[in-house]
C-alpha cells in the first residue's frame, strides 16, 4: 500500500519530551499523571499537546512545528511551567532523565488506554522493564525521496547525540555501568532499536506492508526505531536521545539534530553521497556511547578509524556552526559546549552519588533542581 508523506517545510522542528513525576518526600515515582491531565483538561489548558504516556508516572509535552529551536523550546517551557504548577497541587515534582535512580519497574501503573494495555500484554516482562524517558526531535523533510537517505545518514552521528543526552546510569537502585542504560532497555522491544537497511521509499512501503500483514505492528508509527521517517508529519524523527535534565540541554540536542539533518540535506542537494558506516560499526558505536558516554572511542570511517568521541563532538560543533547560523540556532548549538564543560547528566548524577556516599534520593533532588533551574552553570 502506498504511504503518503505529508508536506513539511524543510528543517522545521518539533520536540517531544517525556517527563517523570516524583513524590516530594520519598523521591519515588508517583502515578499522578491522570489527575494532572484531568485538571489541565478541566482548566482548559492553553496547551493541548500535554498528554499521557505508557505509565501513569509520566507526562509528555509536545511542541508545535516551529522554524527555530528557540521557538520550539519556548513552547516547551510554557508547557513545563503549566505542568509544574498543576503537579504541585497534586503533590508531585517533575524531573527529567532517561531513568529514575531507584524506583522499581514492577511498582508502576500502566495508563488505562487500549494502545498501552495491548502493548503491555504483548511485551509482558520486557514491557514492564521500560521504565525510561526520552526526547524525540522531528525535523521537517521537504520530500519523501530524501527521508530514508537522511535516516541512514543520521546513524553516523548517533554516538554524538546519545552521549550528550545520556542520563540513565541507574536502574532500580543499581549503578548499571552504562551512561545510557535506557538505550539498552528500549531496544528489547521487537520493533525498536536501529532501523533496518532500507534506502528506497517503495522498499519502505513493502517493509511496512509485510509487518502489518503479519500483525507485527498495526501501522507504521508502531515501528519504534531509534530514527525513522514520520510520514504523518513529513519529518525525520530522531529518537535516540535520553531525556536530558534541563531545558538548555533539550535545546542543545535539538539544535545539533536540526543542524545534522540540514547539513545532510544540503549534501543530497549537491549530489554528494551520505556518510555510510557499515551496520556493524553503527551498532558498535551505539553500544560504546551507551556504555561509556563521551569517554568512548567512536568508529568514524568505513576503514575502521577510531577517534575519541569527545574530540569528534567538538569538531562537529565547529563544522556545523555556519549551518546553525543559517538556521538561527547558533546559540543553542554552542550550548553543547556547556554540556561538555559541566558534563552530561549521567556524569553529574554519578558525581552526586559519589559526593553523598550513595544517596540516590539526593540524585533525584539534583535532577529536580536541574530541571527547575533549566540552565547549565559552567
Amino acid at each position: 500500500m502506498p504511504i503518503e508523506f505529508a508536506s513539511s517545510a524543510r528543517s522545521t522542528l518539533g520536540i517531544e519530551w517525556e517527563l517523570a513525576l516524583v513524590d516530594p518526600e520519598s523521591k519515588e515515582l508517583t502515578p499522578a499523571a491522570p489527575a494532572i491531565l484531568a485538571q489541565l483538561d478541566d482548566d482548559h489548558s492553553t496547551y493541548p499537546q500535554i498528554t499521557e504516556e505508557l505509565l501513569t508516572n509520566t507526562v509528555e509535552i509536545v511542541s508545535g512545528a516551529h522554524a527555530s529551536v528557540a521557538e520550539a523550546v519556548a513552547d516547551l517551557s510554557g508547557m513545563l511551567r503549566e505542568v509544574r504548577s498543576v503537579a504541585l497541587e497534586h503533590n508531585a515534582l517533575i524531573m527529567s532523565a532517561g531513568s529514575h535512580p531507584f524506583s522499581r519497574w514492577d511498582d508502576q501503573q500502566v495508563t488505562q488506554k487500549e494502545r498501552y494495555t495491548n502493548f503491555m500484554e504483548e511485551m509482558r516482562w520486557w514491557g514492564g522493564q521500560l521504565l525510561i524517558w526520552g526526547v524525540h526531535v522531528h525535523v521537517g523533510v521537504e520530500h519523501r525521496d530524501k527521508a530514508l537517505a537522511l535516516m541512514n545518514g543520521v546513524l553516523n552521528f548517533f554516538p554524538h547525540l546519545q552521549a550528550l543526552s545520556a542520563s540513565s546510569p541507574y536502574y532500580c537502585g543499581v549503578d548499571t555501568g552504562y551512561a545510557s542504560n535506557r538505550a539498552m532497555l528500549f531496544q528489547q522491544a521487537s520493533t525498536a532499536g536501529l532501523p533496518p537497511s532500507i534506502h528506497k521509499w517503495d522498499d519502505y512501503e513493502r517493509y511496512v506492508d509485510d509487518v502489518v500483514k503479519t500483525s507485527i505492528v498495526a501501522e507504521s508509527s508502531e515501528l519504534r526505531w531509534d530514527v525513522r521517517p514520520s510520514p504523518r508529519w513529513g519529518t525525520l524523527e530522531v529518537r535516540i536521545c535520553d531525556a536530558p535534565a534541563t531545558v538548555a540541554e533539550v535545546g542543545a540536542v535539538a539544535a545539533l539534530t536540526q543542524c545534522i539533518v540540514e547539513d545532510l540535506s544540503t549534501r543530497l542537494d549537491d549530489g554528494n553521497p551520505m556518510p555510510d558506516l557499515q551496520p556493524w560499526f553503527v551498532s558498535e558505536n551505539k553500544w560504546r556511547s551507551a556504555r561509556f558516554g563521551l569517554e568512548c572511542d567512536a568508529i568514524i570511517a568505513p576503514d575502521g578509524v577510531e577517534r575519541p568521541l569527545l574530540e569528534e563532538v567538538q569538531k562537529l560543533i565547529d563544522r556545523l556552526e555556519p549551518v546553525a547560523e543559517r538556521l538561527g540556532c547558533a546559540a543553542e548549538l554552542r550550548s553543547v559546549d556547556d554540556i561538555l564543560t559541566v558534563g552530561p547528566s549521567y556524569q553529574r548524577q554519578l558525581a552526586v552519588d559519589a559526593h553523598t556516599d550513595g544517596d540516590l534520593a539526593a540524585v533525584v533532588d539534583s535532577l529536580v533542581t536541574d530541571l527547575e533551574l533549566g540552565t547549565l552553570g559552567a
